[in-house]
């Protein structure tokens, strides 16, 4: 074994010893010790430590707030059921968080070929892009970049959009009843921008999510790009067997 920890490299060693404190000693929420006050414990190099802390946070085990320090994950975050219409809002609510939507974007684009193969439209065609920041008890938590065919919301203004959630705009406002929303989510790493927005260091680990949105009449109603904080999001879903 002691061979083993020789070879094993300095960060890994001390990525097992603050891996077990923050189980065994630590809460979510609790500040770890600076990168100098860990350099000078464990007698090691900031740039070791720093990589140290860089893997604990690849991890989901801490998360890094610039100008404040290094903080512990709450690991037991509840999950979001994907088997059902996923509404932000009602989860937060669910969970006893207070949520909060602030609106970074809403502007009439025209569709790309990328845009318009993903909303089953033509090149050309216009629509709405709204990209908003989603919080929780004034924590970043998701940034979502959604596409609306803009035939469907002519007359969409920026201050409805202020007043109530996207799915009672869609389905009271407009009438379009939602039928079904495909999603799909994978592991992915924040990238500068919205790592800047979710306060979190760039290249922390993040869920990227893709949802498409269909009415009754299997037309697309929404198309939305999301990035999740991976501390602070977890995921499931039901499979049911049928006979």
């Amino acid at each position: 074994m002691s061979g083993f920890l020789r070879r094993q490299p300095l960060y890994d060693q001390l990525v097992d010893i603050l891996s077990e404190k923050i189980e065994h000693e630590c809460s979510p929420g609790d500040l770890l010790p600076s990168e100098r006050e860990l350099s000078s414990r464990y007698g090691l190099s900031r740039t070791t430590v720093r990589l140290a802390l860089q893997e604990l946070e690849q991890l989901g085990l801490v998360v890094r707030k610039h100008g404040r320090g290094t903080f512990v994950t709450d690991r037991s975050v509840r999950s979001t059921n994907l088997s059902l219409q996923y509404s932000f809002t009602d989860q937060m609510n669910a969970m006893g968080r207070n949520p909060r939507t602030t609106i970074l974007e809403f502007r009439e684009l025209v569709a790309d070929r990328n845009i318009a193969e993903h909303m089953g439209a033509r090149v050309g065609d216009k629509v709405f892009k709204l990209k908003r920041l989603r919080i929780a008890d004034d924590v970043p938590m998701m940034v979502e970049r959604t596409y609306l065919p803009m035939r469907k919301f002519l007359t969409l203004k920026r201050p409805l959009l202020d007043s109530k959630p996207l799915y009672e705009i869609i389905e009271q406002d407009y009438h379009e009843t939602i039928k079904v929303a495909e999603e799909e989510f994978f592991a992915s790493i924040a990238r500068p921008g919205d790592a800047h927005l979710l306060g979190i260091a760039e290249g922390a680990p993040v869920l990227d999510l893709v949802r498409t949105t269909y009415n009754v009449s299997n037309e697309i109603v929404e198309y939305t790009l999301s990035v999740a904080r991976a501390d602070q999001f977890k995921y499931k879903v039901f499979h049911h067997r049928t006979d």
